[in-house]
């Protein structure tokens, strides 16, 4: 062919005297006057470009997280989507491109200067030397009402231990809370707050004492609040799930996507374990089975022995608090609750979530609850949704009181035996 072509003759006559293609005579006589002789020896037909990775479904999977969660970043997107074998640069590649070809996102995050690092005084060099309590106004208001997100964080690990949601920033909260993260992993050596009323009661700082946990404050408005690494967990929050609770329209939904989200977080890659050197940057990983200083179950209800009461529901879901028997909730059967007593209010928790609320009046020296009235039940999702906390019918809210049994000189005629009926009853 390059001789032909050397000769003079034309492409078209030597594509039908050799009978091959002319863009094959082209492609040859290119390569010869290219690269000269060295260029008509075979090459390979394997691709010179690497596979590439950012194709049409991993764009998409990458479009309904952004629409999940606009304001989380390009690490956070890597870490929901799983794939060990893209970079986190890549997927902020595919983030920018969704953005400039999508014009649905919810919002897009204002870009911000980051202050320098600074060496962390409190940084935990073992499993529960120091936890972290904080509580955060949501943005978004349930009623009219903004509700808080209160939050024990493991400084190790960065692991979520506990976590309530309620309408204020209260010390039963808080010591609703550390009970929680207290009875899953035990006490901590130190934990670091801040200076909010519900932080610094007498009651919590009393349980603390009982719990030999040394409390630390800072004031935030002395520019302390960067020792507080909750800050760092709560812009995770807002960034990945505020979108996601600004769709709720009930305490329960709130409720339920607040676990969704402290599940998320503790089960995906966490940029300050990536830095440090993890080779599995999970939060729950890194904590493995580490335990704190552990009680038994009655020594710990003992060390918040203000107002705590440990019950267990029968199986129609109600409890009995110093001869007052009264409803819980219908999905909590044979299950373990809290009764807690603070100030005039009488609340049963399960697993940090408030299921009933009654009105209850204290005796500290004898530590009972007396005059227990006026139930109001929490829609979960142990039940079916009601809506907020709502009053229940007159007949299922029912308390009931039973008298002690006297002491009785001896024994009756069997005629003359009673049985003991409920002395009264209460329409709560």
């Amino acid at each position: 062919m390059i001789t032909l072509y050397c000769q003079g003759w034309t492409k078209i006559s030597i594509s039908r005297f050799l009978h091959v293609s002319r863009p094959t005579v082209r492609e040859w006589i290119r390569r010869f006057e290219q690269e000269d002789l060295t260029g008509l020896a075979d090459k390979s037909r394997a691709p010179k470009a690497p596979a590439r990775k950012a194709w049409l479904p991993l764009m998409i999977a990458v479009y309904h997280l952004q629409k999940r969660h606009p304001d989380a970043g390009r690490f956070r997107i890597w870490s929901l989507l799983g794939q060990t074998e893209v970079s986190v640069r890549t997927i902020g590649r595919v983030m920018a491109l969704n953005k400039r070809v999508y014009d649905d996102m919810p919002h897009v995050r204002r870009t911000r200067d980051k202050p320098e690092p600074q060496p962390h005084p409190y940084k935990a060099q073992a499993p529960h030397e120091v936890w972290f309590i904080d509580g955060r106004m949501m943005d978004c208001k349930l009623d009219g009402v903004k509700w808080w997100s209160i939050v024990i964080l493991e400084g190790y690990s960065r692991t979520i231990l506990a976590a309530a949601v309620a309408p204020s920033e209260a010390s039963w909260v808080a010591l609703l809370v550390l009970y929680t993260a207290c009875r899953r992993y035990g006490a901590p050596q130190r934990m670091l707050s801040d200076s909010g009323g519900a932080y610094i009661s007498n009651v919590f700082e009393a349980v603390c004492a009982r719990l030999e946990i040394e409390h630390i404050t800072i004031v935030s408005t002395q520019g302390e609040s960067w020792l507080n690494i909750m800050e760092t967990h709560f812009n995770v929050q807002r960034r990945l799930y505020d979108y996601q609770f600004s769709l709720t329209q009930s305490p329960a939904e709130f409720e339920r996507v607040h676990r969704v989200f402290l599940e998320t977080y503790n089960t995906t890659a966490h940029g300050g374990l990536l830095k440090d050197g993890f080779a599995t940057p999970i939060p729950l990983g890194v904590l493995g089975h580490a335990k704190g200083r552990l009680y038994a179950e009655a020594a710990l209800a003992q060390k918040f022995a203000r107002a705590l009461f440990p019950r267990t529901t029968n199986r129609y879901g109600c409890v009995t608090l110093h001869h007052s028997h009264f409803y819980v909730a219908e999905g909590v059967p044979q299950t373990p609750v809290l009764l807690w007593v603070y100030e005039d209010q009488l609340r049963a928790v399960w697993d940090s979530l408030v299921l009933a609320e009654y009105h209850c009046r204290y005796d500290g020296p004898k530590r009972q609850g007396r005059d227990i009235r006026h139930g109001t039940f929490s829609a979960t999702h142990l039940a079916a949704p009601q809506g907020a906390l709502i009053p229940r019918k007159a007949e299922a809210s029912v308390v009931v009181y039973r008298p002690k049994m006297p002491r009785r000189q001896g024994r009756l005629p069997l005629s003359a035996q009673q049985m003991w009926l409920f002395e009264r009853v209460h329409m709560a």
